[in-house]
């Protein structure tokens, strides 16, 4: 697949929330052409919840940026705690390269732990471990469905202006913090 001179993402951030079981949890996706803000989408999923995978795909299918779209970005695996996205149904269905970006490793003896206070904990297990290997390439963090690591690679690095988070994600995570607070924190 050859990667355009400007790829179009969309970047998915959940919003700050109550920390409150069940709680609902707004979701902000932000398209992005190369660093450049094109439109947003809006949605919300429930804490620890099981909807994270159709919540995106209720947003994107039959709307008017999945057509437009190279990649869809994701900040981790999880929203809302741990709704957890099925990374290869997503890009299944999105007919679209689906990435879930890290700042950095996670600690995945810890993530299990975790996952053992909520429901379904091995569900919940095998939606990370169905993500696929987790990728360090150009000072990036990522697990990918539907494209080789050294296209998401040279994809982020385009989509990123400074530091090693794609534009679509921090603005994403800027919108979903400002919606829900009043202002925008400080880290994205």
């Amino acid at each position: 697949m050859r990667l355009p001179p400007l790829p179009r993402a969309v970047g998915f951030d959940d919003a700050p929330f109550a920390r409150r079981a069940g709680v609902r949890v707004g979701l902000a996706g932000v398209v992005c052409a190369g660093t450049r803000f094109e439109g947003l989408v809006w949605g919300h999923v429930r804490r620890d919840g099981w909807t994270a995978t159709d919540e995106v795909c209720r947003l994107l299918v039959g709307g008017k940026f999945l057509p437009q779209l190279h990649l869809v970005l994701l900040d981790g695996l999880a929203f809302g705690g741990f709704n957890l996205v099925d990374l290869p149904r997503l890009a299944h269905t999105l007919g679209k390269p689906c990435v879930a970006v890290m700042r950095r490793p996670p600690d995945l003896d810890a993530v299990e732990r975790a996952l053992q206070h909520l429901s379904r904990p091995k569900a919940r297990l095998e939606l990370l471990r169905r993500a696929g290997p987790i990728h360090q390439r150009g000072g990036f963090t990522f697990q990918v469905q539907g494209a080789e690591p050294e296209w998401v690679e040279e994809a982020l690095q385009r989509l990123t202006d400074t530091g090693r988070v794609p534009e679509a994600l921090r603005l994403a995570h800027l919108i979903g913090s400002a919606v829900m607070t009043g202002e925008s924190t400080k880290r994205a």
